[in-house]
């Protein structure tokens, strides 16, 4: 039986870019379901399975950060790209703000987008895979696939992007990490605004480990991050 294509929700009220969106997904092997306002794309992502999704912001009904939001009420997993002309600092990291894994401006290249595409699907299938593992830290417990932190002090539940880069610190405890590797590995570039958005996650962290004292994420000033603690996968 053949591989399943990757399906992709593209939300989109620009008729013209849509089909060009779609046509060059097609022929890179994409099912692709187009949707023209945002409404419409929440009443599809409700019905239907999809394994990315791509987000104009000005549609009708209801704007991509309102999908988006929806999005990520049922699900972490699926990544959220969002294509948007609105290239202003706060649009960005509004967009970042809702669980999105990157917001490309228009125009892009089709090659860029499918490239970006590739990343975080490869990205998301790992997590998956990795669904079973599950890491001691210090006194507390990670079970990445159940996004389920267990600390001294209680139970976290934490988010996709949350589990996927406690998963990197604990892959590479006790060493100086630098941002740029941080946000390659978990994000998929080095980007100033996600550059912006990792100081929240890290200060997230910081929060549900702090009960452990044998955890400690090290703030190393001008290079990044180093995650002190004594971790093994179980």
């Amino acid at each position: 039986m053949a591989d399943r294509k990757n399906r992709v929700l593209l939300a989109e009220d620009d008729a013209s870019l849509a089909y060009v969106i779609s046509d060059n997904l097609s022929d890179a092997g994409y099912d692709v379901v187009i949707c023209k306002d945002g409404q419409a794309a929440i009443d599809r992502f409700d019905k239907n399975k999809f394994d990315i999704c791509l987000l104009d912001i000005m549609m009708p009904h209801q704007d991509g950060f309102t999908v988006a939001k929806k999005i990520r009420q049922q699900t972490d997993l699926i990544p959220i790209l969002f294509i948007s002309a609105k290239s202003l600092e706060d649009d960005r990291i509004k967009g970042f703000q809702t669980g999105a894994e990157d917001y490309i401006i228009k125009p892009f290249s089709m090659q860029e987008l499918l490239l970006r595409m590739e990343v975080f699907l490869r990205r998301s299938k790992k997590i998956e895979s990795k669904a079973q593992s599950t890491y001691k830290i210090g006194e507390s417990i990670f079970y990445p696939g159940a996004l389920r932190l267990e600390t001294p002090a209680g139970s976290f539940t934490v988010t996709q992007k949350e589990a996927e880069l406690l998963v990197f610190l604990c892959q590479n405890p006790n060493i100086v990490l630098k941002r740029d590797e941080i946000l390659l590995n978990v994000w998929g570039k080095d980007d100033y605004f996600l550059g912006r958005s990792m100081d929240v996650f890290m200060t997230k962290m910081r929060k549900f480990l702090k009960p452990d004292p044998a955890v400690n994420l090290e703030t190393i000033h001008g290079i990044g991050f180093r995650f002190n603690a004594e971790v093994k996968e179980i």
